[in-house]
């Protein structure tokens, strides 16, 4: 297991490709990337695992990832805010972003990687327990964790998962709509002549407009890389293979009541995928003692509509936790 040493800041992270002259970029972003991170990889099994990490050792760990498809760096712009705090991983799962493949793609499978990567940063070390940021797909990989490996994590955000009662997903899915994670692990990768033209073809799943579409330029760059003289995405086909995908999600709202230790739930005040009858349909089951928080003028993609209140939001809870009080329910402020 061997870890390539970490450096600063990538050059390539305000790319020309995607910044142009990086005019437009506001001081905000333009400052939390510059704040000192940890890059690399660690080899588990044989295949690389992509990581960044910001904070100090010894200060409280934060373990975080992304959705599906997705990768690192929906993270790189919101740990910066943390870092004071927490010494925060954000890493690619298996088959996206810069992660290799590794393995199969099933639901423990991707519970495994939690532990994998905690272990082989240490995360675990003087009896140490992580807490875990969860965006969408990653929450139910993360949901997998925590049930594997009770008593091991110190907490679970998990962030606009989508949780609807079966009946309600199930018509959901009747509309042309497919489970999170579905796809064609035979079909190949397409080949695009130009980045322009890739980037033509990046949309966010599902569909939606962002807040902040700087920030879309952004994720759409670093889920590409360069094929020959053409531009493909750099997530594997292999990651579709998942088994039965179905079940996961109609149990999603069991699943997480029913998981054990310390949970949250951030959301977007107007995400499609968990809504106020996701709301009553936790407490039905039993978890009305979760909090939840709702991002004002966000949807799913809350890192993408509205950066800094879901930063805010993350701390706050974080910081409950850390300071061993509890909140059952607080809103930001809506901006009307």
């Amino acid at each position: 297991m061997n870890e390539i040493m970490p450096f600063r800041t990538l050059p390539s992270d305000i790319d020309p490709l995607w910044a142009g002259d990086g005019a437009h970029l506001p001081e905000w972003f333009v400052s939390a990337l510059a704040v000192p991170r940890q890059e690399g990889f660690i080899e588990i099994d044989g295949a690389r695992v992509h990581y960044m990490r910001w904070g100090e050792r010894g200060k409280p760990k934060v373990l975080t990832t992304h959705g599906f498809l997705s990768h690192v760096r929906c993270f790189a712009f919101i740990a910066p805010f943390l870092a004071g705090d927490y010494d925060i991983v954000a890493f690619d799962l298996a088959g996206m972003g810069d992660s290799d493949m590794r393995g199969k793609a099933d639901v423990d499978a991707r519970g495994r990687e939690f532990h994998e990567i905690a272990e082989a940063l240490q995360l675990f070390e003087g009896g140490e327990r992580p807490y875990i940021v969860a965006h969408s797909f990653g929450s139910g990989a993360a949901l997998t964790a925590v049930t594997q490996r009770p008593g091991s994590y110190a907490g679970l955000v998990i962030c606009d998962l989508m949780i609807m009662r079966p009946e309600i997903m199930a018509e959901y899915w009747s509309k042309d709509r497919a489970s999170p994670g579905s796809g064609d692990p035979a079909k190949p990768k397409r080949i695009y002549p130009s980045y322009e033209a890739a980037r033509e073809r990046y949309i966010l799943s599902p569909p939606q407009p962002v807040g902040q579409p700087f920030l879309m330029d952004y994720m759409a760059f670093h889920s590409l890389r360069r094929e020959g003289d053409g531009w493909t995405w750099k997530f594997s086909p292999e990651v579709f293979r998942r088994g039965n995908k179905a079940e996961e999600w109609l149990t999603m709202g069991e699943r997480l009541v029913n998981a054990p230790g310390r949970k949250a739930i951030v959301h977007g005040e107007k995400t499609s995928l968990f809504t106020e009858d996701s709301r009553k349909y936790i407490c039905e089951l039993g978890g009305g003692d979760i909090p939840i928080v709702a991002v004002p003028d966000a949807r799913h993609h809350l890192m993408l509509d509205q950066p800094l209140a879901f930063a805010a939001a993350l701390g706050a809870i974080l910081a409950l936790w850390s300071s061993g009080r509890h909140a059952q329910e607080y809103r930001l402020p809506s901006r009307r």
